[in-house]
């Protein structure tokens, strides 16, 4: 074991002397690898980040909640005539209520409705473009709605209805930007609205989407006294169940509801259902596939690049080995074991290689620093490792070849070319 170190530590000296001897030839080479590592980790790097942001702004779906609604979020059935899904009803509260009573596998449940682009008055402030949401007492056991300053709904004031509202921090920011919101009260369509709580502040999201920041909540029953929530027309009101976090679970909710939704509305076994089941994970797993296959073709378009860095290194270290040839002549003869020389040449195409895709790393990593605004250049430890490996592989098979045309030269030959 200790024959083995120091093998590896007077490779890695005569590797490093052999490097800062012809530094020029070894930045060309170096060149190669540092584009290619920077197209492949840059390309996964960039695709990773892409899909972060996304799935962080889609977050507002929540995990493993199950929607019951008029519409589907996919279109899967090419037979089933538009007009069917125009002629469906709307969820309604009572089918809300009869879901709460017998459902077994969900562990929260709330009926909401959302109204955008309304304007939110307080005194002389105002702030236009909220997202109104009438909500049930269980909307914060299906979603997470941390409360920053006040309090959440009581059962009370949702059942009874009540004009109390519970708004976002950049509401509250704009409509109260010197005291604190909470006992305070707004206008909402001349209507006024105690303010109980205001939520943490979120940030804003990638794909524009309203953030909790921009969002105004009050009772469901409030919400109806406001706007219309007819079956057929009006604004939509959808029943949001969470699961579980068991794909068995889903699964059984999703019969569940089934089930339950198509008795409340009298469905018989040969009728078609007149709703649809929407998964939060359904967006989720269409965005693993788009990015899985983002990442493989930019994988494939970064290894062209590092082949020719590759194809770099490799020359390299035939002109190394045909350069060095008397050296090599001349250990052999002193009794230097065959296994040290290809040590030796191999050693230095990796650690050739390495040192360029560590500047390819480096390159991507400054990239991480550019700002470009609610997108975030995220670079993870995988993809690091995954450009480490990567220019490893490269500088070993890079260097076989020529490493072990100089394991093999003949001493005497060698000393007298």
């Amino acid at each position: 074991m200790i024959l083995f170190f120091r093998l590896i530590l007077e490779s890695f000296r005569f590797a490093w002397t052999a490097l800062k001897m012809n530094l020029l030839r070894t930045i060309l080479s170096l060149l190669g690898v540092t584009v290619g590592i920077f197209s492949i980790i840059g390309v996964l790097t960039l695709v990773y980040s892409l899909e972060k942001s996304l799935r962080e702004s889609f977050e507002f779906l929540g995990a493993n909640v199950m929607y019951v609604q008029k519409w589907p979020w996919a279109f899967n059935d090419d037979d089933y005539p538009w007009w069917k899904y125009m002629q469906r009803p709307q969820a309604s509260y009572d089918e809300f209520k009869f879901i709460e009573s017998n459902m077994r596998e969900g562990i929260g449940i709330s009926i909401f409705a959302d109204k955008g682009g309304i304007t939110v008055k307080a005194g002389s402030n105002s702030i236009s473009g909220i997202n109104l949401s009438g909500i049930t007492y269980g909307h914060s056991e299906v979603y997470d709605m941390p409360i920053g300053e006040g309090r959440y709904f009581t059962f009370q004031e949702i059942e009874s209805g009540r004009n109390v509202a519970l708004i976002g921090s950049k509401v509250a920011n704009a409509l109260f930007p010197n005291v604190p919101a909470a006992g305070h009260s707004i206008k909402i369509r001349g209507l006024r609205f105690n303010v109980v709580g205001v939520l943490k502040a979120q940030g804003d999201n990638f794909i524009g989407m309203p953030s909790g920041d921009e969002n105004c909540y009050i009772p469901y029953k409030a919400f109806r006294k406001m706007y219309a929530t007819r079956r057929m027309w009006g604004v939509e009101s959808v029943v949001a169940v969470k699961g579980r976090d068991d794909d068995t679970n889903l699964r059984r909710l999703e019969g569940e509801l089934t089930g339950l939704m198509r008795s409340k509305r009298g469905l018989r076994p040969r009728e078609e259902s007149d709703f649809a089941l929407n998964r939060s994970e359904m967006v989720s797993d269409q965005l693993t596939l788009l990015f899985d296959q983002l990442s493989f073709i930019g994988f494939l378009i970064g290894l062209f690049a590092m082949l020719v860095g590759g194809f770099g290194i490799a020359n390299i270290m035939f002109v190394s080995v045909k350069e060095r040839t008397n050296i090599i002549g001349i250990q052999k003869s002193l009794g230097a074991k065959s296994f040290f020389v290809l040590w030796q040449f191999l050693f230095e195409s990796i650690f050739l290689s390495v040192i360029g895709g560590l500047a390819g790393l480096l390159l991507v990593y400054l990239t991480t620093f550019i700002p470009l605004g609610s997108f975030q250049i995220v670079m993870s430890l995988k993809n690091i490792i995954l450009g480490v490996t990567i220019a490893a592989i490269v500088g070993t098979v890079s260097g076989i070849v020529p490493a072990i045309m100089a394991a093999r030269m003949d001493p005497v030959l060698a000393i007298r070319s």
